[in-house]
């Protein structure tokens, strides 16, 4: 399987892309990538005879991979043009979810995990955050205090005692 999903990789990546790299993927598939468009495709074995999971994603900065956003079975019978027109159906899609644009969601001030909270879950009312209480040193606090000063002054005390 491995052998047929190499050569058909190599014939899509000559189609799509004039510079790209085909390498094989730890899973058994086949990667070919488009280092000057910043995509990516998978070529995977999905168990059937002449079937593959064709994936498409994105290039990030530094050189590593985000995770797939669209995903097909294909026939590999198929002419190697159905499936370039297919690759680039998938391509478009990555393209455009990348384009839209995202909403930044505002953060709170008050937050204590550095502005990143989670939303509330569904059929649950949101918490109302209860007021801070003044900090007070505590009694354990003040036994560990007493303990240190007792030895410290006795340690003088035989010193200079």
């Amino acid at each position: 399987m491995y052998a047929q999903l190499k050569e058909t990789a190599g014939e899509l990546a000559g189609l799509l892309w004039r510079e790209h790299t085909v390498y094989r993927e730890r899973g058994g598939g086949v990667v070919i990538r488009g280092e000057h468009v910043r995509r990516w495709i998978s070529l995977a074995p999905t168990g059937g005879k002449d079937r593959a999971l064709l994936r498409a994603g994105r290039i990030l900065d530094g050189g590593t991979t985000a995770p797939a956003r669209s995903e097909v079975v294909v026939d590999l019978t198929a002419p190697t043009t159905e499936l370039a027109a297919v690759c680039r159906r998938l391509l478009a899609d990555v393209t455009a979810a990348a384009d839209e644009p995202r909403v930044p969601r505002p953060r709170s001030a008050e937050s204590s995990r550095g502005g990143r909270e989670r939303a509330p879950r569904a059929g649950r009312a949101a918490r109302v955050p209860r007021p801070r209480k003044a900090r007070h040193t505590s009694f354990g606090s003040w036994v560990v205090l007493l303990c240190v000063a007792g030895i410290v002054a006795l340690y003088v005390h035989t010193l200079y005692g």
